[in-house]
């Protein structure tokens, strides 16, 4: 049953499930959608509406798909095409109770969701391209993994939706759209509740405090006093200053995977390249994945060849892009990486290790978004891959330096560098588009914010000079 209203300071809280791609080039397609209307003044649920939805090429669900939400072949035979709720689910979304179906200030609800930001306002957008109709635009946007993630802190452990809902006693998370909406919305109510109490009892809030995960950071701030995008909503509950207006622009920092785990549960320092191997020498069908303790009870995946730790030791990596210090970690530190070219090895072994990974992380429940480690395999770019390495940065005291080992070679000798200060502008420099490096690093699995891949760590870094 479709809904609609004439007060469009509704909030649309919605979801939508999908396929899970099995090749990088393949995206992905609805297979349901989910979304309930809330009033922002009581936060009760005034109407619901959800749906399974045929796609195009039904090939698409795979074994991979079925088990991350339980959505079948079988189960979507019999359901409508997006194209054939594309009217709802529009009308749902932009509110077009006055009949106004282009878009103005005065156009659109507020969107609200898990993760939206980054992936279902993605796939909206995605399946309206597709049948060559305009899409829906909210009037702005509250993302409760990127809110929560700031006010709330990490006392839950990761942000996903099943961690918060086990935090609170609200049973597990069934991966349906309708479902995780409804779940979605409790969760808000139970963060808002601790948090308004903790704002109004100091002592509790330190007590509390004190006793949360060490990664644990965030500040009460008063939500009435940030200011509200329209007039329109400005006497509505504060919920609504929480959004984030539709500017139409969205520039999304890296993924900061493990940035607050233990240290004893890093990996260790470079030893020597005895410990890195060179993917030509890799066997493919010794490449295993397992399960191993992580962080309060949590696990993650770790990546095996012949029962070791797999590390890779690449030569005469060509650097593609350069450092950049755009985007920092919660501790305000700069998250840099670089870019380089990959070899035909390089890619078969970390496109064996993704593969294996990916499956492993949805088997274990994981509904997050996988990123290939092989970047660059768009049409136009295919013989062209790239990899990104990271490098780590390590805080003694008042102190940030890399935990990269760094070293600069030339035809005489190969010599360590050693920074007397923190400076991303040297490491630019070396790293320009155009150098070449050798490069040990390991391969970290990450799931942070409903995004999920491997990520290249370098523990050693040689850079040649021409």
């Amino acid at each position: 049953m479709a809904i609609t209203g004439d007060d469009k300071s509704e909030i649309a809280f919605f979801d939508v499930e999908t396929t899970v791609p099995t090749q990088t080039v393949q995206g992905r397609a609805i297979l349901e959608f989910g979304a309930i209307l809330v009033c922002p003044r009581k936060l009760v649920e005034l109407g619901s509406y959800s749906t399974l939805v045929r796609p195009a090429d039904q090939s698409h669900i795979t074994s991979l798909s079925a088990r991350s939400n339980g959505i079948t072949k079988e189960a979507v035979l019999s359901a409508p095409t997006f194209a054939d709720i594309a009217d709802i689910v529009y009308d749902l979304l932009h509110d077009t109770s006055s009949g106004d179906r282009n878009f103005s200030e005065d156009a659109g609800r507020i969107w609200a969701g898990h993760n939206i930001l980054r992936f279902d306002c993605a796939r909206i957008r995605e399946a309206y391209a597709e049948i060559s109709k305009p899409a829906p635009e909210p009037k702005g946007t509250i993302d409760s993994l990127e809110l929560l993630t700031k006010k709330f802190g990490r006392r839950a452990g990761n942000m996903k939706m099943a961690s918060l809902a086990k935090y609170f006693g609200l049973g597990p998370q069934t991966h349906r759209s309708l479902d995780d909406v409804r779940m979605n919305l409790e969760v808000v109510k139970y963060c808002a509740t601790v948090l308004f109490l903790e704002s109004s009892l100091p002592d509790i809030e330190k007590t509390m405090h004190n006793e949360s995960t060490p990664s644990s950071s965030f500040n009460i701030e008063n939500h009435s006093k940030l200011p509200t995008p329209h007039n329109t909503i400005e006497e509505i509950h504060p919920i609504v200053s929480l959004m984030t207006p539709n500017t139409g622009e969205l520039d999304l920092p890296p993924v900061e995977p493990n940035s607050d785990q233990p240290q004893s549960l890093k990996s260790s320092t470079v030893v020597g390249s005895n410990d890195f191997l060179e993917p030509d020498f890799i066997s493919i069908p010794s490449i295993s994945v397992t399960l191993v303790p992580f962080y309060r009870g949590t696990q993650k995946i770790q990546i095996l060849h012949q029962n070791f730790p797999l590390q890779l030791q690449c030569v005469h990596l060509k650097v593609r892009f350069g450092i950049r210090a755009k985007f920092t970690d919660h501790a305000g530190r700069p998250q840099l990486n670089f870019v380089v070219d990959a070899s035909p090895s390089l890619c078969k072994v970390l496109d064996a290790t993704d593969s294996l990974a990916q499956k492993l992380s949805v088997d274990s429940g994981s509904s997050s978004e996988w990123r290939p480690v092989v970047l660059n395999r768009k049409p136009g770019f295919f013989y062209s891959p790239t990899v990104r390495l990271h490098l780590p940065t390590v805080t003694d005291g008042e102190i940030t330096r890399w935990a990269t080992e760094i070293y600069q070679k030339d035809s005489s000798a190969t010599q360590r560098l050693v920074f007397s200060r923190f400076d991303v502008i040297e490491l630019e420099n070396l790293f320009a588009p155009g150098n070449i490096v050798d490069a040990c690093f390991s391969l970290d699995v990450y799931d942070y914010q409903q995004n999920a891949g491997i990520r290249l760590v370098a523990k050693k870094l040689t850079v040649h000079l021409s």
